[in-house]
This record gives C-alpha cells, sequence and structure tokens, in this order.
C-alpha cells in the first residue's frame, strides 16, 4: 500500500465513525513505526496548519516507559522496553479518553530520548481531533493491559521492514542517544531483538501488514 492508499484508508475511517477514532501502528523497534505515523499526519493535516484545529493527532505508545526509578525498584532496569516495563493500563486508559467526548485539551505524555525517561502533559490533544494515531510495539499482544489498550482501536497495523536493515538503524539509533557502539549493539542484542521476536509472534492479529522501505 502506498501512502496515499493508506490516507484514503483513514479518511473513509474517520468519516466512517460517530466518535472519535484510534488507529495503531504495530511492530518491533526500529520498524519505521513513528516515521510512517508522522508522514502521515504531515499529509492528512496539510491544510490546516493551526493545531488546534487539526482532525488527525499522534500519541506514542513510548510516554507510558516506567521511570528508570520504577524499573530500579522492579529489577527491571535493564529489560526496559520490554512489556512488562510501561503503563499498559495507563495507555489504555488515555486512549479510551481519547475516543470519548473531548470538550477541552487533554495532555498526553512524551519520551525524550535524551534522558530516555517519560515526561508527563507534553502532547496535546485537541478536542478537534477526530483521528488519533498510537504507535505502539505490543498493541496486538495478548496480555493484561496490552488487550485492552487493543480494544480502544478500530484497527492496529503491524509495521515491518527487512530485519537487517531495521537492526543498523535501531543501533545507529541508540549510538545517537548517547551509547558507546558495543553498548548500543549489545543492547539490540540482548533487550530490543527478544523483543521483536515477541512482537513479530503477534503479526497475525494485526488488520493490516504494511512493508515499509
Amino acid at each position: 500500500m502506498t501512502l496515499a492508499d493508506l490516507v484514503k484508508r483513514i479518511e473513509r475511517l474517520s468519516a466512517s465513525e460517530g466518535s472519535a477514532v484510534v488507529v495503531g501502528i504495530a511492530g518491533a523497534p526500529g520498524a519505521g513505526k513513528t516515521t510512517l505515523a508522522e508522514q502521515l499526519l504531515a499529509i492528512l493535516n496539510r491544510d490546516e496548519p493551526q493545531p488546534e484545529r487539526q482532525r488527525y493527532a499522534h500519541v506514542p505508545m513510548d510516554g507510558f516507559h516506567l521511570s528508570d526509578a520504577e524499573l530500579v525498584r522492579l529489577r527491571l532496569l535493564e529489560h526496559k522496553g520490554a512489556p512488562e516495563t510501561f503503563d499498559a493500563y495507563g495507555y489504555a486508559a488515555l486512549l479510551k479518553r481519547l475516543r470519548g467526548p473531548r470538550d477541552a485539551v487533554v495532555y498526553a505524555p512524551g519520551f525524550e530520548r535524551t534522558i530516555e525517561q517519560a515526561i508527563a502533559g507534553t502532547l496535546p490533544i485537541y478536542p478537534s481531533a477526530r483521528l488519533i494515531l498510537t504507535e505502539g510495539n505490543y498493541l496486538l499482544l495478548d496480555q493484561p493491559g496490552w488487550s485492552e489498550a487493543r480494544e480502544q482501536c478500530t484497527e492496529v497495523w503491524y509495521c515491518e521492514q527487512d530485519d537487517r536493515l531495521r537492526v543498523e538503524r535501531l543501533i545507529l539509533r541508540h549510538i545517537t542517544f548517547g551509547k558507546s557502539p558495543t553498548a548500543a549493539a549489545d543492547w539490540v542484542q540482548q533487550v530490543d531483538e527478544p523483543n521483536a521476536q515477541l512482537i513479530e509472534a503477534t503479526r497475525a492479529r494485526a488488520d493490516l501488514v504494511l512493508r515499509v522501505e
């Protein structure tokens, strides 16, 4: 499918529902989910430069990373990025809130990669937004919390790309945000790739599978 095809699909979904619509984009780390969401959003909102009037918004899952302090307490810091290191129920609750009637701004948390921490209240979702794109690695995972998040999505798409290229880009991302090349490669192999295998096992549950370059 081309970007134009996906834009038309989103516009149809947005027009066919009475309440706001949530479309999820799942996929392994480094598969291109954020890039795809940003490309779609740029096209969908191209005729409305004022954010408070735009009909389409983007809410990533990354804002629901647990803090490093909490991960230390839970003895999960070395597994950061695994399903149990997110507030999945909080993520589901936000998606449910966004689907309902809204007459005020809803503030979603974001994620600052330079410090590797979630930050509350960084993403304003205005009442004008009638379709929410949300990208989350584990949206198709059949586990408590994640199943509730999936229930809030009208559709969930699965984003995939060549594994070799995906791993290369993932290592480069970790290096860009402060890890040494060796530490970045180790983290990808020991943490990101086991998570990727878990995510890839959920591919068959997707409403649409997208191959990206």
